[in-house]
């Protein structure tokens, strides 16, 4: 049987990405070009910069990708891209290099939604891994409990009805001067942290949604009272205790979601999934209640292409392929 190559196309926020995979799951290459340092001045992505960038760099990042995968452009047999939830602008580029280069090679086009694809990133990093399974995802722009029946069946469980988690990570850094993007700076700072040193609350949202506007909001108090008593800040203890309160909410609320549907397997997927400490704290909770945990690599936590051409090559064998009509979709949902 002849290998099938997908190349895979990610630009839905401040990565241009492209990668190679073989049958799905064999990743040959993994190329990957940030923009953080363009966007550390402004404290977060501006999106028209972040779009003019990805004119820049997809082409090269996709010549490196084929480059380094050892083979020929023509040799591609299919092109997965992101085409959604993303900023507007970036999306457009991804989709409209993928559209070109599928109409020149004559092959199918694949249009990958981005949160699937952060689930699907699991798959590269454990090949044991088979649904079904209850997935949360973490990012800076969706915390949500999926529930993966195959590789082409969810169910969206819950969401956030406000903040998701790494945008709360993400504002809470801005406010503590911490530079972006906050998240691996919460984390680094939390380690040399008391994360009892400070109480701050975990909202009680029923059935399976999350709210972390409120731990934001208190966050924000403490500090602002603490500045106008004139009372000195540990930047390291609010890092740590707000950390805890986030990842408490998190893990927390997908221990009871896998205990009540019965499932035997937890999969962490998204930007945030990066956190050591959530991570650390997800996995012990598992092996407590007798889950089986699943993590991505550090790599494929972050938005990268390697995850767009997994998703889409089990997309490929469902025959779901794109028209030529593809457009962003910059509010897509699950």
């Amino acid at each position: 049987m002849q290998d099938i190559l997908t190349l895979g196309i990610e630009t839905s926020c401040d990565e241009t990405a492209a990668a190679v995979l073989k049958d799905g799951r064999e990743i040959l290459s993994n190329v990957i070009s940030t923009q953080i340092p363009l966007h550390q001045k402004f404290g977060g992505v501006v999106p028209e910069i972040a779009s003019r960038k990805h004119i820049l760099n997809i082409m090269p990042v996709i010549d490196e990708a084929i480059k380094s995968a050892g083979i020929e452009l023509n040799e591609v047999n299919q092109i997965a891209v992101t085409y959604g939830p993303g900023l507007v602008g970036a999306l457009l580029v991804g989709v409209s290099a993928a559209k070109t280069l599928a109409f020149a090679l004559e092959v199918p086009l694949i249009a990958v939604n981005h949160l699937e694809g952060h689930i699907f990133a699991n798959f590269l990093s454990r090949v044991d891994l088979e649904p079904p399974f209850l997935s949360l995802i973490v990012s800076g722009g969706h915390t949500a409990l999926i529930v993966v029946r195959d590789y082409n069946n969810f169910e969206m469980l819950g969401q956030t009805r406000d903040d998701a988690a790494g945008e709360a990570f993400d504002k809470i850094a801005r406010v503590m001067n911490l530079p972006y993007p906050g998240g691996p700076e919460i984390d680094k700072l939390a380690k040399i942290g008391n994360a009892e040193a400070i109480e701050f609350p975990i909202a009680k949202v029923d059935d399976y949604d999350f709210s972390f506007s409120g731990l934001k909001s208190a966050v924000l108090n403490y500090l602002n009272s603490a500045k106008m008593k004139g009372v000195e800040i540990n930047n390291a203890d609010v890092a740590a205790s707000f950390q805890k309160a986030v990842i408490n909410a998190l893990v927390q609320k997908t221990i009871s979601v896998a205990k009540k549907l019965n499932t035997k397997k937890i999969v962490l997927a998204g930007g945030v999934a990066a956190n050591s400490a959530l991570e650390a704290t997800l996995r012990t909770s598992c092996e407590i209640c007798g889950f089986d945990f699943f993590y991505p690599s550090k790599i494929l936590c972050t938005d990268n292409a390697a995850m767009i051409a997994c998703r889409g090559f089990y997309q490929s064998q469902i025959n779901d392929f794109a028209s030529d009509r593809l457009n962003a979709m910059p509010a897509l949902g699950l």
